[in-house]
């Protein structure tokens, strides 16, 4: 992967240790998270994103789980999952640096929602 982060490529940093065969599924995770639970994507600033999820106990375990596995490999990323008023958000920050890598992320989730 490059740090060219076109729409339609892989949208994951050369600093991603995550190994190159495992990255199109990654992606391919993300893409279905999106397609299936995103409601709403907001960007409150340039280094963080913000994904309204369809609420349930389901959705805010899959969305754990695969930011957990993400930051396990692109440990830049701070992912915080809230719970409340009925509702479910996965925020999602970058440093600085990243800010690109987190560009492709919102642009891919909000193709979805």
């Amino acid at each position: 992967m490059t740090e060219n982060l076109a729409p339609d490529e892989v949208w994951a940093p050369s600093a991603c240790t995550l190994p190159t065969v495992e990255r199109p599924l990654r992606v391919a995770e993300f893409d279905a998270l999106f397609a299936e639970t995103v409601r709403a994507v907001r960007r409150p600033g340039r280094e963080r994103l913000r994904l309204e999820l369809a609420p349930g106990p389901d959705n805010a375990a899959r969305a754990a789980e695969l930011a957990a596995r993400e930051n396990g490999c692109c440990s830049f990323f701070t992912f915080v999952l809230t719970v409340a008023d009925g509702g479910l958000a996965l925020e999602v920050a970058v440093p600085p640096e990243h800010v690109e890598v987190l560009d492709a992320l919102a642009e891919r989730a909000g193709r979805s929602a």
